[in-house]
This record gives structure tokens, sequence and C-alpha cells, in this order.
């Protein structure tokens, strides 16, 4: 286990290096990125000045929802950046080379990249985050802090998972197939909002088959003193965020399943 550590640092250490070479090309991006996620915020704030509130939800309070959505999938989305592209590494052939070292190849592909121009979503994630806990008033304890840090690290662990997922099924369909970013892109932007303000059926699709309901709004219940409307206990609330990491476990135990059957480029 350790050996795997230090080569896992070794790879990040070398991506780090490589991307701080263009150091003015690095802080322009990181800003550009920070940018763009924070008019993301600009829409949400609009709505609610106009609305006032969302089924009983008011902005602080799914800021909450929004900063631990982000700073997660920031997180994943910069260690995560070898599954993302696994189609092109499967056309060209890479991943044959991958096979012929001896290291797991799930390894050699989360150290192939830390994206560090993501910190520009995690920063603005986590200012969204600061403001809305400092606007609700939330009575702050050590438990309710520590449940917010496994929420985050649940939350990068499922969206991690899912991006394993998308790169497994280029096993079989070569091209990293697009309608799995509805789960992955696309559920950042869900998990930006409180469940309830989904229909029925859109509910239970993100409680038990992507579970995204158990990153944020199952802890954030817990957080605020809320009770659920539908009809969860509050011990589950605290424990919701460990799913994440159960769902990057299996989704690894698939990953290998994938690599069995591989059969070369063919190329």
């Amino acid at each position: 286990m350790r050996d795997t550590l230090h080569l896992y640092l070794r790879y990040i250490s070398a991506s780090v290096r490589s991307q701080l070479q263009y150091r003015a090309s690095f802080v322009l991006m990181t800003l550009a990125h920070l940018g763009m996620t924070g008019v993301e915020f600009v829409a949400i704030w609009a709505l609610f000045d106009r609305f006032g509130s969302v089924r009983g939800w008011a902005l602080p309070e799914v800021a909450l929802f929004y900063g631990i959505a982000n700073v997660a999938f920031a997180i994943a989305d910069a260690v995560s950046r070898g599954f993302d592209m696994f189609g092109n590494t499967v056309k060209s052939g890479e991943f044959d080379r991958l096979l012929l070292r001896p290291c797991h190849t799930a390894l050699q592909l989360a150290g192939q990249e830390l994206t560090l121009r993501r910190i520009g979503r995690l920063t603005q994630g986590l200012l969204v985050l600061l403001w809305g806990s400092a606007t609700v008033g939330i009575a702050w304890s050590p438990a309710k802090f520590g449940l917010v840090v496994f929420a985050i690290v649940g939350g990068a662990c499922l969206f991690t998972g899912l991006l394993v997922l998308q790169a497994t099924l280029a096993f079989w369909t070569t091209e990293t197939l697009e309608i799995v970013n509805t789960v992955t892109y696309g559920g950042v932007q869900t998990a930006q909002y409180p469940l309830t303000i989904y229909e029925p059926w859109f509910r239970r699709f993100f409680t038990f088959v992507v579970p995204l309901a158990t990153m944020n709004y199952f802890p954030m219940l817990a957080i605020l003193g809320r009770a659920d409307p539908l009809g969860t206990p509050c011990l589950f609330h605290w424990l919701t965020p460990g799913i994440g990491i159960l769902f990057l476990l299996a989704t690894l135990r698939i990953w290998e399943i994938g690599v069995r059957h591989y059969r070369s480029t063919g190329s």
C-alpha cells in the first residue's frame, strides 16, 4: 500500500511540474475557470432574486448544496482526467502500453494528470459554501464540520466512480458515450438543488441508481437540523456520504471486469 501511494505521488508530482512550466498560462486558465463557474451561481442568484425561495428553500441554503457539489466535483475532475479521456487512450493503443507496466491500470490513469486549473471551480465552490454557511447561521460543531468534510469526500468518490464507469464503457464502445455526461457533468447541476424540488421518479433515480442525494441532500438536512419530507431517519443523514465511497469501490471492480475483456485496439 505504501509503495502504491508513493508511486501515485510521483505521478502527481510529475504532472504538477509539467503544468507549472507555463505559469502565466496556468494562472489565466484557472481564473477563466473561476469566472465560468461563477456565472453558474449568478444564474442561481437571479432565480432566487426573482422568486424568493424554491419549495421552501432559500438562496443561502441552496448555496450549501451548490458549494459541496462543486467542491466535490472539482476534486474528482482534477484527479480523474485519465478516465475522462479514456476513449482516446483506447483508440490510440496507448492502453496496451499501460497493461505492460507492473502497476494497476486504474492507478496509472488516476496519476496521468492532476488538472490544476480545477482550482478555479474548487475555490469558487468553497467561497459559495462559506457564504452560505455564514448567512444561514449554522451552529457549527466538530460533528457538523466533520460531516461537511465527509460529504465532500463521499461526493468526490461518487463523481470519480461515475467517470470510471464512463471509461469502462469504452472497452466495448471504444468511444466514451456522451450520454454518460448527463449523470456526471449534468449530475453536478442536479446536485446543486435540494432533492425535494424534483419529480418523484427523478428523486428515485438520483437516490437509488446514481446516489447523488447521498452526497449533499441528506447531509445538509442533518447540518441544517431539518426533517426530511421524504421520511428518512436522522441517523441515515449522517451516514450517507459513505455510499459515495462504496460506489467508487464498486466501479473499480467493474473496471477490472472491463480490463479482462479488453481485446486491444485492432489498429
